[in-house]
């Protein structure tokens, strides 16, 4: 697995029309894979997550990306990155990710779309009827969503605190307009505990919840303080 940082350019246009619309922040991700079409199966067969942290104080933009295979990020518009020394950056998590295990405490962040389905009912010729995916959108229902997620994915949340995100927009329904996609959105920061390390791995490597073509689901760890 490779991890990528990639400190954007503020002031150009092309990294701020992207930042505000989710599709084509997609798109200008999946260029850096150039032998496969920029499509949602391509994003999961390559293990493509990836999230945008945009950081007031200073005015950093931060995208980190990871692969499963290693990305060339060459083919970026030529403003679209800053020119600092190490930019973009790329390291293999591979070792990190093989060295953890149950009972570790790591810091992580979490750019993700809660939500649940409503009105999910069994019909009466035993057919199951899928139900609508609403957002959860109280404090308390984001959190629940992350234990939730823990449980199924290896780690115990022992931190946790939530911040609202934009709501990320998406390219119109169709060529005349529209109102397009829309993802609510919430950034979790906190502090978590290793349960299982394969079912960790996994999630590490698979994402957490939804959206996840659309810059959700990149569970980023690093060694408590």
């Amino acid at each position: 697995m490779y991890l990528s940082r990639l400190l954007l350019n503020p002031r150009s246009r092309t990294v701020r029309q992207d930042s505000v619309n989710c599709y084509a922040l997609h798109q200008r991700v999946m260029s850096g894979f150039p032998t496969v079409e920029a499509d949602g199966e391509a994003r999961a067969r390559l293990g493509v997550l990836y999230r945008l942290d945009v950081e007031p104080r200073g005015n950093v933009w931060r995208l980190l990306v990871q692969s499963r295979v290693e990305p060339n990020w060459r083919l970026l518009p030529a403003d679209y990155l800053l020119t600092a020394g190490g930019n973009p950056a790329c390291k293999e998590v591979d070792q990190f990710y093989a060295a953890l295990r149950a009972g570790q405490v790591l810091q992580f962040r979490l750019r993700a779309n809660p939500t649940k389905k409503i009105d999910t009912k069994t019909l009466s010729d035993g057919r199951r009827r899928n139900g609508k995916r609403v957002e959860l959108r109280t404090v308390e229902e984001q959190l629940a969503w992350l234990q939730r997620k823990g449980e199924a994915g290896g780690f115990v949340p022992l931190q946790a605190a939530t911040r609202p995100d934009k709501v990320a927009g998406a390219r119109p329904t169709d060529a005349g307009g529209g109102a397009g996609l829309t993802f609510g959105s919430v950034v979790l920061d906190g502090v978590l505990r290793v349960a299982d390390a394969d079912r960790f791995r996994e999630t590490l490597i698979q994402g957490v919840g939804g959206a996840r073509a659309f810059g959700f689901g990149l569970l980023s760890v690093a060694p408590a303080r």
